[in-house]
């Protein structure tokens, strides 16, 4: 084809039509995989999301155990200072030793029933944890296994359609390659604004493709004639006569089968 710069109206209007039908081709590749995308990055936020909640846990339980042991050797410590202020008690000079002795084994005392009333608590977060860990194993084993299920769907459609997505994209920009920079961005435009991408139709029993609005009859013969652009003043689209759009449709399914 002519640069840019020599191409006919015509030649503009069939590049634009032929980029319309590979954009649309890629479109239904990409209508294949559906949601399927979003699901396995949800799916794998999830596990990540259970994976952290599950070393959030395991630490939790790391530090409860560490808190046992301390409050362990602090009843050892009180139990061996019990001892010691037991025999010092025998040996009282006074009374007022005795009662000073008598309190430091009063304090001892309550520290180890604290500490023990501490343990067994702890002991009761461990359960509870644990609990929790075995529900969020349980959790994630079943998120797991749906991620890698819906993660082959995936990679069994991209294997069957990567190549071929690959190869017509790379044709878009070919054909982009043809066209006027502004009837690109234009294009681009359009496609970015309709729900089913379609910026470029030809005219269908006297009205643009998709549309319910009539075109008028001196409109059509301008737009049979390929001399200007033509835009569907209702949708905004570019208008193409049914002749052309036919004669490109059949190019470009050739061009398809050998992709």
């Amino acid at each position: 084809m002519a640069k840019k710069g020599e191409v006919t109206v015509e030649e503009k209007l069939r590049a634009l039509y032929d980029l319309q039908l590979i954009d649309s081709r890629v479109d239904e590749i990409r209508n294949v995989r559906g949601e399927l995308p979003l699901e396995v990055e949800d799916l794998e936020d999830d596990v990540l999301g259970l994976k952290t909640r599950l070393d959030k846990l395991k630490t939790d339980v790391e530090t409860i155990n560490f808190e046992i042991t301390a409050k362990k050797n602090l009843i050892d410590e009180s139990k061996a200072l019990i001892k010691k202020y037991t025999e010092q008690q025998k040996n009282v000079r006074n009374s007022r030793e005795f009662n000073s002795i008598s309190k430091e084994l009063e304090f001892q005392e309550l520290e180890i029933q604290l500490a023990e009333k501490n343990i067994k608590e702890f002991k009761v977060q461990i359960e509870q944890k644990k609990e929790v860990i075995a529900q969020t194993k349980e959790k994630l084993s079943e998120r797991d296994a749906h991620l890698k299920h819906k993660k082959s769907e995936l990679d069994a459609i991209l294997a069957e359609t990567e190549k071929e997505e690959k190869a017509l994209l790379n044709k878009s920009l070919e054909f982009q390659e043809q066209i006027e920079d502004r009837l690109v961005t234009a294009y681009a435009r359009i496609r970015n604004s309709v729900k089913n991408g379609l910026a470029v139709v030809p005219i269908e029993r006297g009205a643009s493709g998709g549309s319910f609005f009539t075109i008028p009859p001196q409109v059509q013969v301008e737009i049979a004639s390929r001399k200007k652009i033509i835009t569907d003043e209702h949708s905004g689209r570019i208008l193409v006569d049914p002749v052309l759009a036919e004669e490109e449709q059949e190019k470009m399914e050739k061009l398809f089968a050998k992709i």
